[in-house]
């Protein structure tokens, strides 16, 4: 299967992309835009909250990379 390629640059993304706002369990978080170090680039968010199982609180963590696809290939 051929891998899909990513119609922008590292350059124009980091320029034009914005954060996205994730809602995880009602919680509204904001992704920051990312460089990552494998090369590749996309949205980055961490954090905590909590979520009630069978009436008690839990408290989670949070961590979540979403990577444009054929990033790691695109152009610098």
């Amino acid at each position: 299967m051929a891998k899909s390629p990513c119609p922008v640059t590292l350059s124009q993304f980091l320029e034009k992309a914005e954060p996205l706002k994730v809602t995880i369990n009602g919680q509204e978080m904001l992704a920051e835009v990312k460089s990552f170090s494998t090369g590749s680039f996309g949205w980055y968010i961490n954090g905590k909250t909590t979520v009630t199982v069978d009436g008690k609180p839990v408290s989670v963590q949070i961590g979540m990379n979403m990577t444009v696809v054929g990033s790691k290939e695109a152009a610098r």
